[in-house]
């Protein structure tokens, strides 16, 4: 899963691909590298992020979802936690709704991913990005995720989405320490006995800069080493802002731990 921000404050790479040309441009040269799906967001989660108006995340994606749908074959997902926001993505060609929230910010969208047939990512955030770093605290933290997104899914299935539509993340950097993350990690596979794929989004998070002292730049290698233990433990689904490297690496992985083809969920 290859990331295209359209923001301007990102924790990675804000502001570069604002533009939707300059967006479109970087989606197609990630579908390029073996992206299976873009996921596409208009709205910053980084620790602190300001929230932005469903109107103004709407403009920053739309353009970007209508030109890589006719211009791509990679599957499109939709980054977001706003019901509107969704509908236009989805109507625009968008085929995954990825909600960090897990339907709590805008209990609808369940319904809408049931009726419109989607794929969904829910996944865990302590409260929300603007306070979710602030003493962060689990009596178990990997026991505490796996129950909030068992909860979660069990939400979306009363509300009509269809099991085999539904993916998890465990947040990794949403709302944790770094030991957490660390944690979560190790016990993966707790996270994938719940059944349904488990998406990690560890790409150049800032745990990674604190075990290495490496800069959001130069976190590849760390990025790497986070995704391919992530593997061995069950992971299906890699979001990632290099795709071409990851997708080498984790290849080279699920070969060798008698993987070999992994692929993400079919459309």
């Amino acid at each position: 899963m290859g990331v295209v921000n359209v923001t301007p404050d990102s924790f990675s790479d804000g502001g570069r691909f604002l533009d939707p040309g300059a967006a479109v441009r970087h989606g197609e040269r990630l579908g390029a590298d073996g992206a299976s799906i873009l996921d596409i967001g208009g709205e910053s989660t980084r620790p602190g992020a300001q929230q932005v108006t469903a109107e103004k995340e709407t403009e920053r994606v739309l353009p970007v979802i209508e030109r890589l749908a006719e211009a791509s074959s990679v599957r499109l997902s939709i980054d977001t936690m706003k019901l509107e926001v969704a509908r236009a993505a989805l109507a625009a060609g968008a085929g995954v709704v990825n909600d960090v929230s897990a339907f709590r910010v805008d209990p609808e969208m369940a319904g809408l991913v049931a009726s419109s047939g989607a794929d969904c990512c829910l996944m865990h955030m302590r409260g929300e990005p603007r306070t979710m770093q602030e003493d962060p605290r689990y009596e178990d933290v990997v026991s505490d995720v796996a129950s909030f997104l068992e909860e979660r899914m069990r939400f979306a299935l009363a509300e009509g989405v269809p099991e085999e539509r539904i993916w998890l993340d465990p947040g990794i950097g949403f709302g944790k320490t770094v030991e957490h993350n660390l944690e979560l990690l190790r016990r993966l596979d707790e996270i994938v006995a719940i059944g349904r794929p488990v998406v990690v989004g560890a790409s150049r998070k800032s745990f990674l800069g604190t075990l290495t002292g490496r800069a959001v730049e130069d976190r590849l290698p760390a990025t790497i080493a986070a995704n391919v233990l992530a593997l061995e433990r069950g992971a299906a689904i890699f979001r990632v802002h290099e795709v071409a490297e990851l997708r080498d690496a984790l290849g080279v992985a699920a070969a060798t731990v008698g993987r070999p083809s992994w692929t993400t969920p079919d459309s």
